[in-house]
């Protein structure tokens, strides 16, 4: 018998594969097959996913290191698990969007405009419920950036342990983790009827504090270092977001200008 995967050889005890890891599936493709397939990916108590979970909060090093030192059975695979956490974000949208529609009009937002002095204010005009709508897109676009960020401070301060595909690694599995828990909470918080917006901004602070969790934990510094890096690193990530609007800007200002001139 040979493996559907990767056509190694395998004995008809096996299992698993050896060679690629895959499961050895020898049944027939039933309702209850995939039924079984499901609760152990997903439902189980000691499913991988729910163990994944668990460890980037106690041991966050012995997911992400051992990710990236090889160890790539134990825990989800990193895209596997951004993917996960983008769906939940996807699944939070839907229901923001069709029975929660009243959450997208940003309430707090519309009373700041007729406030006086806000002639000037930039953002008056802005949609936040584009932000919403399109958070998945942000959230992928947030991970090359945050990634930069602890690799160019980390670089900078002459520690170079990782490369700039392992530190994507490091904050892939960072950003999946806040994504589902505020996929999660949002959903809570709408359904206690909380104010969305608010509660969220003060979900920064804790997400802060956990990227300082993830880096201490992952370099295995002192308190201080790694919260002198983590500030580094918050500055550079906001200058690179500043830097990125100004680009879409400039792109989308010369795309303006084209099409008055047609």
């Amino acid at each position: 018998m040979d493996c559907k995967n990767c056509h190694n050889s395998l004995r008809d005890s096996q299992r698993f594969c050896d060679e690629c890891g895959a499961k050895i599936l020898q049944n027939r493709l039933t309702l209850k097959v995939i039924a079984n397939q499901i609760n152990e990916e997903f439902l189980s108590i000691d499913n991988r996913l729910l163990s994944t979970f668990i460890t980037l909060f106690t041991k966050p090093e012995d997911v992400i290191v051992g990710y990236i030192d090889g160890t790539r059975k134990k825990y989800v695979d990193v895209l596997q698990y951004f993917a996960f956490a983008l769906t939940l974000a996807g699944i939070q949208v839907f229901l923001m969007s069709t029975f929660f529609k009243e959450a997208l009009d940003i309430n707090m937002y519309e009373k700041l405009e007729n406030m006086p002095g806000q002639e000037n204010n930039p953002f008056k005009d802005m949609d936040f419920g584009f932000f919403t709508n399109y958070q998945g897109l942000f959230y992928i676009i947030g991970v090359p950036i945050s990634a930069f960020s602890t690799w160019f401070v980390y670089y900078l301060v002459n520690e170079r342990r990782y490369n700039f595909t392992e530190h994507i690694v490091i904050n892939l599995y960072y950003s999946a983790q806040v994504i589902i828990i505020t996929a999660v909470l949002s959903i809570l918080f709408l359904l206690f009827g909380l104010n969305y917006l608010i509660v969220s901004t003060l979900l920064m602070i804790p997400y802060f504090i956990y990227w300082y969790f993830i880096l201490k934990r992952v370099f295995n510094e002192r308190h201080v270092d790694t919260i002198a890096k983590l500030l580094l690193v918050i500055v550079v990530y906001i200058a690179g977001y500043i830097i990125l609007g100004l680009i879409l800007s400039l792109i989308a200002a010369v795309i303006t200008i084209g099409l008055l001139n047609k």
